[in-house]
């Protein structure tokens, strides 16, 4: 037999023994569900739903829109979906009674009803604004199968794919296609992944060995993608990853994962391990000769480790630390041997472009910048969870479309991608086509897809002293440069922020930044600079008003923050004097109340307390 005649074999057999259930009801249980109560509302679906014939209840993972979890869904025999939100154990229980029992929907409860966003015209998730602005080819089948049954994935067309590469397609043929896509590595690099692989095709070791690694130590502040892809649908990179086997040559690959992700650790070990009970992973797959193993490696959770020499160094049991390139993974990486990194986004990805061709994927996103990307969309904004566009798609139609805009009537002030590596994009460059050409134009960077919104209340020093703490604390310490220039720069920002500061240190910061973005050994450090200049160059009249004015206009630097009460105002109520954690203030019933601004701690108590105006902060 040949491999998709064994494949259609599994499939028949898969088919043959799936329940007989018209209606299906699901339940978004990724990280965000379940962080949010999706446990008990599985639970409880399932115990009064368990004697009713011809109804499914099933386990999802992301469905995206994580700002309305608890998510429950319902697909009526007739093909009609039904989206409830926010769904809490009591809510389970007239959804299984009114709808799926009864047949009535419960309007209140859905997407379109008072909880929901306000531009879902019907009870469909798919309608509603978050989504109609996305083109989902990574994102496809998350939140539409069962993470945990490898049934459902073959049944939705799972491993198909990798069955028709083994049967009609040459190792180099698989290759071009991937180069025909145009696709760039997600992991925030953007190096073209066909010449990835084409360089890990043509390497050679002394004993034939290769390796085929995954990189899902997703470490950026504010970053879930990678996390909810493999929550979501783990298969589609397990199957990518055999087909990126087949045409590199390797027989052993290895997921990197961060022990941090624990449903996404059990969820991608329960796919490997059922893979290779049906014989789509291990030896011989579909009985084509063709062998590939699959393992995880945890991570401890350092940042470091996304950088591709170091998380190589840390499979093979070592510190993780980066290692000098050339030689590049490629030709020398794990143990020794050619060894091909993707992130799981671009693995992702893999399965759609061998299914509908290279061509197709590359005529989505702009020129330079093929396919869809995807972002994990969080901060100031309204509508927050993970989005994919196509690229070319502009920064003011992810924020103000797909995330429904700023909350509470404050103003947009900046957006932040590409993490602690990336930029600052202002107001000014909202119309910004979000592609790696035209962030780079800009100061700012892809990355891997942390989207991080900011509002008025914003200080852009605070947010670029932030990063750079972040990248001090991750440092592996291993370079002078990293080590000592982060810390000697983050020193700098600390001084501007308790309002100590002079402009000579904003010169020194900017020779500095110069210097570690050719020093450091690896993109760590020569990356750290980039919140801080994209800061400066469009935020720069923040840095002078901490320095010349003492003054921190979204009131965010405590050391520059000074509280005080207008007399005119204050009706002595006492309110503010009980809420201050300090003694800070002092005065008599009804009348005018005073600060000490030598006891004060600047913690706000006081300004939100006040029900009468009188409290400024300055």
């Amino acid at each position: 037999m040949t491999a998709v005649e064994t494949y259609s074999a599994i499939l028949s057999q898969i088919q043959a023994e799936a329940p007989n259930a018209p209606v299906r009801v699901t339940v978004g249980m990724a990280t965000c569900g379940l962080t949010a109560g999706a446990q008990p509302v599985y639970d409880k679906l399932k115990d009064l739903l368990a004697s009713e014939d011809g109804v499914a209840v099933d386990r999802v993972g992301c469905i995206g829109s994580c700002f309305l979890e608890p998510i429950v869904e319902v697909f009526d025999a007739q093909g009609g979906r039904t989206t409830y939100i926010k769904v809490t154990p009591e809510k389970a229980v007239r959804i299984a009674e009114e709808h799926v029992k009864g047949g009535k929907v419960v309007d209140e409860y859905t997407i379109a009803g008072p909880d929901g966003p306000g531009d879902a015209p019907t009870a469909n998730v798919e309608d509603a604004g978050f989504y109609k602005a996305q083109t989902r080819i990574v994102l496809r089948k998350c939140g539409l199968i069962d993470p945990e049954d490898v049934r459902q994935y073959v049944a939705s067309g799972g491993y198909s794919t990798l069955a028709r590469v083994l049967d009609t397609m040459e190792p180099q043929q698989v290759i071009d296609e991937v180069k025909t896509s145009g696709i760039r590595g997600r992991g925030g690099a953007g190096f073209p992944t066909g010449l990835k692989w084409q360089f890990t095709a043509n390497a050679t070791s002394d004993d034939g060995v290769k390796y085929v690694t995954c990189n899902a130590d997703e470490g950026d502040p504010g970053a879930f993608m990678d996390r909810s892809v493999l929550e979501s649908d783990p298969h589609a990179v397990v199957e990518a990853m055999a087909i990126a086997a087949y045409a590199v040559g390797s027989s052993q690959g290895y997921i990197y994962i961060r022990a941090e992700y624990p449903v996404a650790v059990r969820r991608l070990e329960i796919a490997i391990a059922q893979a290779k009970e049906i014989g789509l992973l291990g030896e011989n797959i579909l009985g084509s000769g063709f062998s590939f193993d699959l393992g995880l490696r945890l991570g401890a959770g350092a940042f470091v480790c996304g950088e591709e020499t170091a998380l190589l160094t840390s499979i093979e049991g070592n510190r993780g630390e980066p290692r000098p390139r050339p030689p590049f993974p490629a030709v020398k990486g794990l143990f020794g041997k050619p060894t091909l990194l993707n992130n799981v986004e671009t693995y992702a990805s893999i399965t759609w472009i061998i299914e509908n061709g290279g061509d197709a994927y590359a005529a989505v996103g702009t020129e330079n910048s093929k396919g869809t990307k995807v972002f994990a969309l969080g901060g100031k904004v309204k509508q927050a969870g993970l989005v994919e566009v196509s690229m070319g798609t502009t920064l003011r139609t992810i924020v103000e479309t797909v995330g429904g805009g700023v909350p509470n009537g404050k103003t947009f002030k900046a957006a932040q991608t590409g993490g602690p590596s990336g930029g600052c994009i202002p107001l000014e460059h909202i119309d910004t086509p979000i592609d790696y050409n035209s962030l780079a134009a800009i100061g700012s960077m892809m990355g891997s897809g942390g989207l991080i919104v900011m509002d008025e209340d914003n200080c852009m020093v605070d947010i670029a002293k932030f990063f750079l703490d972040f990248v001090v604390d991750e440092s592996c310490g291993k370079c002078v440069p990293c080590r000592i220039g982060t810390k000697r720069l983050l020193g700098l920002l600390e001084k501007i922020t308790s309002g100590k500061g002079t402009l000579e240190d904003i010169e020194i910061i900017e020779g500095l930044c110069a210097h570690l973005q050719v020093s450091p050994l690896c993109a760590l450090g020569q990356t750290a600079p980039n919140p801080v200049l994209s800061t400066l160059r469009y935020f720069r009249h923040e840095y002078i008003a901490h320095v010349e004015e003492g003054r921190c206009s979204a009131g965010v630097c405590k050391e520059l923050l000074q509280y005080s009460i207008d007399p005119e105002k204050c009706t002595g109520c006492t309110l503010c004097k009980r809420k201050c954690p300090a003694d800070a203030i002092a005065g008599e019933k009804k009348q005018p109340h005073v600060i000490d601004t030598a006891k004060c701690i600047k913690c706000g108590a006081c300004l939100d307390g006040c029900k009468f105006g009188a409290i400024s902060r300055g």
